[in-house]
């Protein structure tokens, strides 16, 4: 069964935020810096997050996003391409991607490694790739003085300067694989998808939905390892949002009742009482869009969605949710043996869903 939905704008409190390493702009280094931090000089501050991979499902960028969307300027750097090397993959940046941060007002920086080392490991692969700072920080200076939306900034990179950085990518590769003797993909690759760009951007976008659409195939068809589901109801839906982007996103369970219709996230853990925070707030960008669809529906027939994060342990005993009375959650924890700073994290965690609309549930899986 499919689902579609649409976006019109983003409304959202986030509780669960992370306090942010500050770092000054003259000191700045992107390849030694959090993961998500604030750069800040005199006059300016922006919320930076970096991405390691331009594949959405490595090292969770949805969650360090995630703990800069508070902040007023949001910044996130993402390469562009990384080339594992011949004996490694090979992943693009995604039109979608882009698309998404623009929905969430986050200005993005294309961005691309110029440094690497040997994997010692693996026959033709390298590691320990570092973008080029100097360009990042050229960038953010840009965006310091530049007064128009994330989007209208996200829009005219991918028009007037993508085609510029695989250029770059693909010298900064060739002289990776020079200096290194290792056997990377080859420049036809970036070449084709350099083309892509200049000829038709709007072929990128469609080329680009084409592979989401195939990853999201993929996925409807895979149960994950962190995921312990209730029942075999995994369902594919397909948000369009007012630019024209269309995110191909599956949903790890659904129920329907009568005209509603529960939008399901799973988390899980095997050994704790809770899934990691890095899968939680992973699960809470999901619930950022899952809480302001409209329009849903299947089959042409409109639903009221109910979105739900399900977090679920093999230790756990019981269940609860953040609808359940004070009484009901203490019982919970005390059973649970659940320690002050995890109390804490799902107290803040709750609050969180109640501000926004969606349910967390705790439960046994």
């Amino acid at each position: 069964m499919e689902i579609t939905a649409e976006i019109t704008g983003i409304e959202y409190k986030i509780l669960l935020e992370k306090k942010l390493q500050q770092i000054d702009f003259k000191d700045f280094d992107i390849n030694n810096s959090p993961t998500c931090c604030v750069v800040s000089d005199k006059k300016d501050s922006f919320a930076l997050s970096k991405w390691v991979s331009p594949k959405r499902t490595r090292s969770y960028p949805y969650e360090k996003v995630y703990n800069t969307l508070p902040f007023s300027k949001k910044i996130t750097i993402i390469p562009v391409v990384k080339d594992e090397g011949f004996g490694g993959d090979r992943d693009f940046i995604q039109w979608d991607t882009i698309s998404l941060m623009s929905l969430l007002d986050v200005y993005v920086i294309l961005a691309y490694y110029s440094k690497a080392e040997i994997n010692t490991k693996k026959k033709n692969k390298i590691t320990k790739q570092k973008f080029d700072s100097d360009f990042i920080a050229k960038k953010i200076k840009e965006i310091r003085s530049y007064y128009s939306s994330a989007l209208h900034w996200n829009l005219n990179e991918i028009n007037s300067n993508l085609s510029d950085i695989i250029e770059k990518a693909k010298r900064s590769y060739s002289h990776i694989e020079k200096n290194l003797g290792v056997t990377l993909h080859g420049v036809k690759g970036l070449d084709d998808f350099k083309e892509q760009l200049v000829s038709d951007v709007r072929t990128f976008m469609e080329t680009s939905r084409k592979k989401a659409k195939q990853a999201q195939d993929r996925e409807f068809h895979t149960t994950q390892p962190k995921e312990s589901l209730q029942t075999l109801t995994k369902s594919k839906i397909t948000i369009t949002n007012y630019l024209g982007g269309k995110y191909f996103l599956t949903i790890d369970e659904m129920k329907i009742k009568g005209s509603e219709i529960s939008l399901i996230e799973s988390k899980h853990s095997d050994k704790s009482l809770l899934p990691s925070k890095s899968d939680i707030k992973d699960g809470l960008l999901k619930m950022i869009l899952f809480s302001n669809l409209q329009k849903v529906a299947m089959n042409k027939k409109r639903l009221r969605s109910l979105p739900v994060l399900n977090l679920t342990s093999t230790v756990l005993k019981g269940n609860m949710s953040s609808n359940s009375s004070i009484t009901e959650s203490e019982s919970f924890f005390v059973k649970n043996k659940f320690n002050s700073a995890q109390k804490s994290f799902v107290t803040k965690l709750f609050s969180e869903a109640k501000a926004n609309n969606f349910t967390v549930v705790l439960q046994n899986g």
